[in-house]
């Protein structure tokens, strides 16, 4: 069984007509976190949504090896949480969560958890029966969280992941991203909070005024 890899290479991308990054290149493999950092406007967002398969690079490929080293899609094979949680507010939570669940599917070496078991990991087990539309913001962000657990997906991209969540909702998904690395999964996310990854690589957005973007581990 070979190793997972993620490869980003010579990356570019536009908001409009403005380039927002160029030549971005990282890599990733089992168990690697990397950490965009930079100011507010420096396509940290957009970086995230171009490797999620959401937004299509002005240059640059990703391409993503799977365990039996077979090349697929980044977005088959990758969970993306940005600032909105995706999910219906008249429908129930379990209405929701079964919706991902279906629609996403397990990738290849790994099994989603069931939406209870789930709803027990994040502490809100008892109400998945609620519509979401009733949750607080933070209820409604750690259900948003559950999405990462019921479908299998070895890659998460997360985009400010902890927002709406206090100290306690924080650890808990910090301890999730610790055990997904421990279980050989990776994690791109973009984050003003540690989220435990102190052995993570770091990889500054500067912006487009600028000409080089480093890598720094």
């Amino acid at each position: 069984m070979e190793t997972m890899r993620l490869q980003a290479e010579n990356l570019s991308a536009k908001r409009g007509e403005d380039l927002l990054f160029r030549n971005i290149g990282f890599t990733l493999e089992n168990g690697d976190a990397l950490v965009l950092t930079g100011r507010n406007g420096s396509g940290k967002s957009t970086l995230l949504r171009v490797v999620a398969g959401l937004i299509r690079p002005e240059r640059g490929n990703i391409t993503f090896q799977s365990q039996t080293g077979e090349s697929h899609p980044v977005r088959e094979a990758s969970h993306y949480l940005g600032h909105r949680n995706g999910m219906k507010a008249e429908l129930s939570v379990s209405e929701n969560l079964g919706f991902w669940k279906e629609f996403l599917g397990d990738f290849e070496g790994g099994r989603g958890m069931s939406i209870d078991d789930a709803a027990e990991v994040i502490g809100l087990s008892g109400i998945t029966h609620l519509p979401y539309g009733y949750l607080s913001a933070g209820q409604q962000r750690r259900f948003a969280i559950a999405r990462l657990l019921v479908a299998y997906r070895p890659v998460w991209i997360v985009d400010e992941p902890t927002a709406a969540l206090d100290a306690k909702a924080e650890a808990m998904f910090s301890h999730l991203i610790r055990s997904h690395l421990s279980a050989g999964g990776m994690v791109l996310a973009a984050t003003h909070q540690p989220l435990g990854l102190e052995s993570a690589k770091l990889l500054e957005m500067r912006g487009f005024e600028f000409d080089d973007l480093e890598e720094m581990v």
